[in-house]
């Protein structure tokens, strides 16, 4: 068996990274008018009931399943479409009013070639992104969106690698453009993604997760540290709520404040909480998507978050390990 350079590997991984980070980058120099109009067009097209139709072959076609997926998933009606196939019955998926962004880096693949008057004879707008305006597939579409690529990251120059990283980047850009031009949001989001960690994030509401009643840990403004700390105990958290006597927070407290304070404070136990609690924390109410506090929770790098109502009474707490728990910290 042939030995192996660790070293010789992170080297060549970094030279391909740093090809393929140069091709995404150079599409930005280069993006033009066609990207534009290539965007207005599958806009417009969309408004009276089409669809976008993904065309590729090889690895442009695997590229443009991707596309068409993030289409379809951030609110443009898209299909991927198998020009070879498409010679033999399925260009019945395509309709009047859809439109064509085909994908080829060479613009002359035979399959790609063949099926193009039929697409012509159809009438569709045709949107196409390739490395070669010279191209066949460039002369007959009506948008070109160019994908400049100086070299592939393979060693040999030949496998598409840099190349179909950029047309893979030049197609989230359309995406984006499309969903921020739709009007596009979070709730559209959610109700195209109702399951996985995706879907609950958006769907599920602090008070879905959170832990209230009991199992919220609270102690009164007054009360040692010692006292907040067997409460924290009780709960099973790492933190606890300080409230005043209408029940509204007043700070926060965590095991992080405890071991931070208690080598410097061997009498740290015998404290009173106000002295050593975080004033006016950060909080969340119940009403609140999921997706808001992981923000919050991410932000300000904390394990949990108290939970108030709207008269700021300490109603609960969120923790990190009931998101672990279903999937979606």
């Amino acid at each position: 068996m042939k030995s192996i350079n660790r070293a010789a590997l992170l080297r060549r991984a970094r030279t391909v990274l740093a090809i393929e980070s140069q091709a995404v980058r150079d599409q930005m120099r280069h993006l033009d008018i066609g990207f534009s109009k290539a965007v207005e067009t599958l806009h417009r097209i969309t408004l009276t009931g089409g669809q976008v139709v993904v065309m590729g072959i090889g690895k442009s076609g695997l590229v443009g399943r991707k596309i068409a997926s993030t289409l379809s998933s951030t609110g443009t009606p898209a299909i991927f479409f198998h020009p070879s196939e498409g010679l033999h019955g399925d260009l019945g998926m395509i309709r009047s009013g859809d439109a064509v962004l085909a994908l080829s880096q060479s613009g002359e693949s035979d399959e790609i070639k063949k099926i193009l008057p039929t697409l012509k004879d159809l009438r569709l707008p045709l949107v196409a992104m390739t490395q070669s305006r010279a191209s066949r597939l460039a002369r007959l579409a009506d948008i070109v969106i160019l994908t400049a690529v100086r070299k592939e990251a393979c060693p040999l120059n030949l496998a598409p690698t840099a190349s179909t990283t950029a047309m893979l980047a030049l197609g989230d850009a359309l995406a984006m453009a499309l969903m921020e031009i739709n009007g596009f949001n979070s709730k559209d989001f959610a109700r195209l993604h109702p399951g996985g960690a995706i879907g609950k994030k958006l769907t599920l509401k602090v008070s879905d997760l959170m832990r209230s009643g009991r199992a919220n840990p609270v102690v009164r403004l007054g009360a040692s540290v010692r006292s907040a700390l067997l409460e924290m105990t009780r709960a099973r958290l790492g933190a606890t709520s300080v409230v005043n006597s209408s029940g509204r927070l007043a700070g926060f407290f965590t095991d992080g404040d405890l071991r931070r304070r208690l080598q410097k404070e061997p009498r740290l136990l015998e404290k009173k909480i106000d002295s050593v609690m975080t004033k006016n924390p950060t909080r969340i109410t119940p009403d609140k998507s999921i997706h808001e506090a992981l923000n919050l929770l991410k932000d300000g790098g904390f394990d949990n978050i108290p939970v108030v109502d709207s008269k700021g009474r300490a109603v609960g707490i969120l923790d990190e390990r009931d998101l672990l728990a279903e999937g979606i910290a």
